[in-house]
């Protein structure tokens, strides 16, 4: 059974193009893609991430743990409710996947991880993770 997220029927309403990605159903685009560029470029835009794997980072040692997974640095979060894009590399530089990373509170913080990759992604977190005050927290029911 494919899956629809929270925003399903605002996306139909809005004439979306439905299409599977990896169980979830999701818009592909609503009409002109170049209408909604322009759209995008002078108003806003949304990006519906209800689908995507959520994982919570908790524990004062969450800040030194995602300086070692995340090429931005996390410090660059001033403010919590703010977030970073960044990316995961591994043990030779090369690019895992692409993420959000969201501090919440002090030893509080929540990756939003691509769905298509959700097994890979969180294999490498938890082989991160080892030797630092974390505990990680896949929030599935957030999705």
């Amino acid at each position: 059974m494919i899956a629809k997220t929270p925003l399903y029927a605002t996306h139909m309403q809005c004439g979306a193009k439905m299409v599977d990605f990896h169980g979830w159903e999701m818009p592909l685009h609503y009409g002109s893609q170049l209408q909604e560029h322009h759209q995008v470029r002078h108003d806003a835009g949304m990006f519906d991430v209800s689908h995507m794997t959520i994982v919570d980072v908790l524990g004062a040692g969450g800040r030194q743990f995602l300086r070692k997974l995340l090429t931005n640095d996390v410090d660059q979060i001033k403010h919590q409710g703010k977030a970073l894009y960044t990316c995961m590399c591994n043990e030779h530089g090369g690019i895992i996947d692409d993420l959000i990373v969201y501090q919440r509170a002090p030893d509080n913080y929540r990756i939003i991880l691509n769905s298509a990759t959700r097994e890979t992604d969180l294999a490498w977190i938890r082989e991160m993770s080892q030797g630092f005050a974390v505990g990680l927290q896949e929030r599935r029911e957030l999705a």
